[in-house]
Protein backbone atom coordinates (compact mmCIF):
# COMPACT_ATOMS: atom_id res chain seq x y z
CA UNK A 1 0.00 0.00 0.00
CA UNK A 2 1.38 3.40 -0.99
CA UNK A 3 1.25 6.71 0.83
CA UNK A 4 -1.21 7.91 -1.85
CA UNK A 5 -3.54 4.97 -1.13
CA UNK A 6 -3.50 5.64 2.60
CA UNK A 7 -4.17 9.32 2.18
CA UNK A 8 -7.14 8.56 -0.09
CA UNK A 9 -8.98 6.34 2.33
CA UNK A 10 -7.61 2.86 1.68
CA UNK A 11 -7.77 0.62 4.74
CA UNK A 12 -4.57 -0.01 6.70
CA UNK A 13 -3.62 -3.50 7.82
CA UNK A 14 -3.25 -3.61 11.59
CA UNK A 15 -3.20 -7.38 12.09
CA UNK A 16 -2.48 -10.06 9.51
CA UNK A 17 -4.33 -13.38 9.34
CA UNK A 18 -1.76 -15.26 11.45
CA UNK A 19 -1.87 -12.62 14.19
CA UNK A 20 -5.67 -12.65 14.25
CA UNK A 21 -5.80 -16.45 14.36
CA UNK A 22 -3.30 -16.46 17.21
CA UNK A 23 -5.42 -13.94 19.13
CA UNK A 24 -8.70 -15.82 18.64
CA UNK A 25 -7.25 -19.19 19.64
CA UNK A 26 -6.10 -17.53 22.87
CA UNK A 27 -9.47 -15.81 23.34
CA UNK A 28 -11.58 -18.92 22.73
CA UNK A 29 -9.35 -20.97 25.02
CA UNK A 30 -9.73 -18.31 27.70
CA UNK A 31 -13.54 -18.41 27.51
CA UNK A 32 -13.58 -22.21 27.79
CA UNK A 33 -11.18 -22.11 30.73
CA UNK A 34 -13.10 -19.36 32.50
CA UNK A 35 -16.37 -21.28 32.22
CA UNK A 36 -14.90 -24.61 33.32
CA UNK A 37 -12.84 -22.95 36.04
CA UNK A 38 -15.89 -21.21 37.48
CA UNK A 39 -17.77 -24.52 37.44
CA UNK A 40 -15.03 -26.07 39.57
CA UNK A 41 -14.63 -23.03 41.79
CA UNK A 42 -18.08 -23.09 43.44
CA UNK A 43 -20.94 -25.61 43.54
CA UNK A 44 -23.43 -22.90 42.55
CA UNK A 45 -21.73 -22.67 39.16
CA UNK A 46 -21.24 -26.39 38.58
CA UNK A 47 -24.11 -26.34 36.07
CA UNK A 48 -21.60 -24.85 33.61
CA UNK A 49 -19.98 -28.30 33.43
CA UNK A 50 -22.86 -29.37 31.17
CA UNK A 51 -21.23 -27.26 28.43
CA UNK A 52 -18.32 -29.70 28.45
CA UNK A 53 -20.28 -32.94 28.63
CA UNK A 54 -20.39 -33.17 32.42
CA UNK A 55 -18.00 -32.85 35.33
CA UNK A 56 -15.75 -35.74 34.35
CA UNK A 57 -15.08 -34.46 30.84
CA UNK A 58 -14.72 -30.91 32.12
CA UNK A 59 -11.96 -31.94 34.54
CA UNK A 60 -10.18 -33.83 31.78
CA UNK A 61 -10.41 -31.04 29.21
CA UNK A 62 -9.64 -28.04 31.45
CA UNK A 63 -5.86 -28.59 31.82
CA UNK A 64 -5.38 -29.49 28.15
CA UNK A 65 -7.19 -26.34 27.06
CA UNK A 66 -4.95 -24.49 29.53
CA UNK A 67 -1.87 -25.75 27.70
CA UNK A 68 -3.36 -24.60 24.39
CA UNK A 69 -4.03 -21.13 25.80
CA UNK A 70 -0.54 -20.81 27.27
CA UNK A 71 1.18 -21.85 24.04
CA UNK A 72 -1.05 -19.55 22.00
CA UNK A 73 -0.45 -16.64 24.39
CA UNK A 74 3.29 -17.30 24.15
CA UNK A 75 2.89 -16.77 20.41
CA UNK A 76 1.28 -13.39 21.05
CA UNK A 77 4.11 -12.44 23.40
CA UNK A 78 6.67 -13.40 20.75
CA UNK A 79 4.85 -11.36 18.12
CA UNK A 80 4.05 -8.22 20.12
CA UNK A 81 6.38 -7.83 23.12
CA UNK A 82 8.52 -5.19 21.40
CA UNK A 83 5.42 -3.02 20.86
CA UNK A 84 4.57 -3.15 24.57
CA UNK A 85 7.74 -1.70 26.09
CA UNK A 86 6.95 1.24 28.38
CA UNK A 87 8.35 4.63 27.34
CA UNK A 88 8.21 8.18 28.72
CA UNK A 89 5.08 9.01 26.74
CA UNK A 90 3.26 6.11 28.39
CA UNK A 91 4.01 7.52 31.85
CA UNK A 92 2.56 10.86 30.80
CA UNK A 93 -0.47 9.09 29.27
CA UNK A 94 -1.17 7.42 32.62
CA UNK A 95 -0.88 10.69 34.53
CA UNK A 96 -3.53 12.15 32.20
CA UNK A 97 -6.02 9.34 32.77
CA UNK A 98 -8.79 11.96 33.11
CA UNK A 99 -8.23 13.01 29.49
CA UNK A 100 -8.25 9.34 28.46
CA UNK A 101 -11.61 8.68 30.13
CA UNK A 102 -13.20 11.79 28.60
CA UNK A 103 -11.82 11.08 25.09
CA UNK A 104 -9.67 14.23 24.98
CA UNK A 105 -7.07 12.47 22.86
CA UNK A 106 -5.75 15.74 21.47
CA UNK A 107 -4.32 16.50 24.93
CA UNK A 108 -2.52 13.15 25.25
CA UNK A 109 1.01 12.28 24.13
CA UNK A 110 1.06 10.62 20.73
CA UNK A 111 0.42 6.88 20.89
CA UNK A 112 2.34 4.29 18.90
CA UNK A 113 1.21 0.73 18.15
CA UNK A 114 -0.37 0.44 21.63
CA UNK A 115 -1.29 2.91 24.34
CA UNK A 116 -0.16 2.67 27.97
CA UNK A 117 -3.39 0.99 29.07
CA UNK A 118 -2.91 -1.79 26.53
CA UNK A 119 0.71 -2.18 27.60
CA UNK A 120 -0.28 -2.42 31.26
CA UNK A 121 -2.79 -5.13 30.37
CA UNK A 122 -0.05 -7.01 28.51
CA UNK A 123 2.23 -6.96 31.57
CA UNK A 124 -0.66 -7.98 33.80
CA UNK A 125 -1.60 -10.97 31.66
CA UNK A 126 1.98 -12.15 31.29
CA UNK A 127 2.67 -13.09 34.95
CA UNK A 128 -0.90 -14.38 35.33
CA UNK A 129 -0.44 -16.76 32.42
CA UNK A 130 2.89 -18.01 33.78
CA UNK A 131 1.39 -18.46 37.26
CA UNK A 132 -1.62 -20.33 35.87
CA UNK A 133 0.57 -22.66 33.85
CA UNK A 134 2.99 -23.47 36.67
CA UNK A 135 0.32 -23.95 39.32
CA UNK A 136 -1.85 -25.82 36.85
CA UNK A 137 0.90 -28.38 36.41
CA UNK A 138 1.18 -28.84 40.17
CA UNK A 139 -2.57 -29.47 40.58
CA UNK A 140 -2.94 -31.62 37.44
CA UNK A 141 -3.84 -34.80 39.32
CA UNK A 142 -3.72 -37.20 36.40
CA UNK A 143 -0.06 -36.58 35.62
CA UNK A 144 1.82 -34.38 38.11
CA UNK A 145 0.17 -33.96 41.53
CA UNK A 146 1.72 -37.12 42.94
CA UNK A 147 5.16 -35.50 42.69
CA UNK A 148 4.30 -32.60 45.02
CA UNK A 149 3.56 -32.39 48.77
CA UNK A 150 -0.02 -31.62 49.72
CA UNK A 151 0.88 -28.18 51.12
CA UNK A 152 2.40 -27.18 47.78
CA UNK A 153 -0.71 -28.41 45.99
CA UNK A 154 -3.00 -26.41 48.29
CA UNK A 155 -0.90 -23.28 47.90
CA UNK A 156 -0.90 -23.76 44.11
CA UNK A 157 -4.70 -24.01 44.08
CA UNK A 158 -4.87 -20.66 45.91
CA UNK A 159 -2.42 -18.97 43.52
CA UNK A 160 -4.20 -20.52 40.53
CA UNK A 161 -7.55 -19.08 41.65
CA UNK A 162 -6.06 -15.64 42.37
CA UNK A 163 -4.27 -15.47 39.01
CA UNK A 164 -7.46 -16.59 37.26
CA UNK A 165 -9.43 -13.82 39.00
CA UNK A 166 -6.94 -11.16 37.89
CA UNK A 167 -6.88 -12.59 34.36
CA UNK A 168 -10.68 -12.59 34.07
CA UNK A 169 -10.88 -9.02 35.40
CA UNK A 170 -8.18 -7.91 32.95
CA UNK A 171 -9.93 -9.51 29.98
CA UNK A 172 -13.23 -7.88 30.95
CA UNK A 173 -11.46 -4.50 30.85
CA UNK A 174 -9.88 -5.48 27.53
CA UNK A 175 -13.27 -6.34 26.00
CA UNK A 176 -14.87 -3.16 27.37
CA UNK A 177 -12.09 -0.99 25.91
CA UNK A 178 -12.36 -2.75 22.54
CA UNK A 179 -16.10 -2.00 22.42
CA UNK A 180 -15.69 1.53 23.82
CA UNK A 181 -13.26 2.62 21.10
CA UNK A 182 -15.20 2.11 17.88
CA UNK A 183 -13.19 0.28 15.22
CA UNK A 184 -10.94 -1.60 17.63
CA UNK A 185 -13.00 -4.80 17.53
CA UNK A 186 -13.16 -4.63 13.74
CA UNK A 187 -9.37 -4.47 13.59
CA UNK A 188 -9.11 -7.90 15.21
CA UNK A 189 -12.03 -9.32 13.22
CA UNK A 190 -11.05 -8.06 9.78
CA UNK A 191 -7.43 -7.02 10.30
CA UNK A 192 -7.80 -3.49 8.98
CA UNK A 193 -8.53 0.04 10.22
CA UNK A 194 -9.29 3.29 8.44
CA UNK A 195 -6.60 5.96 8.12
CA UNK A 196 -8.78 8.26 10.22
CA UNK A 197 -8.94 5.70 13.05
CA UNK A 198 -5.19 5.19 12.96
CA UNK A 199 -4.48 8.94 12.84
CA UNK A 200 -6.79 9.65 15.78
CA UNK A 201 -6.03 6.78 18.15
CA UNK A 202 -2.44 5.80 17.23
CA UNK A 203 -0.88 8.81 15.46
CA UNK A 204 2.75 7.78 16.01
CA UNK A 205 2.02 4.35 14.54
CA UNK A 206 0.15 6.00 11.64
CA UNK A 207 3.15 8.20 10.84
CA UNK A 208 5.40 5.14 10.91
CA UNK A 209 3.10 3.44 8.39
CA UNK A 210 3.22 6.52 6.14
CA UNK A 211 7.00 6.68 6.41
CA UNK A 212 7.35 2.99 5.65
CA UNK A 213 5.04 3.30 2.64
CA UNK A 214 7.03 6.25 1.31
CA UNK A 215 10.34 4.41 1.75
CA UNK A 216 9.03 1.27 0.00
CA UNK A 217 7.66 3.19 -2.97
Amino acid sequence: MSKHDIQHGELIERYNANERSNHWVTAISFVLLALSGLAMFHPAMFWLSALFGGGQWMRILHPFIGVVMFVSFAGLVWRFWHHNLIDRGDIQWLTQIGDVLTNREDKLPEVGQYNAGQKMLFFTLLPCMVALMLTGIVVWRRYFSAYFPIDIIRFSVLIHAAAAFVLIAGIIVHIYAAIWIKGTMGAMLHGTVTPGWARRHHPRWFRAIIKSSTRNH
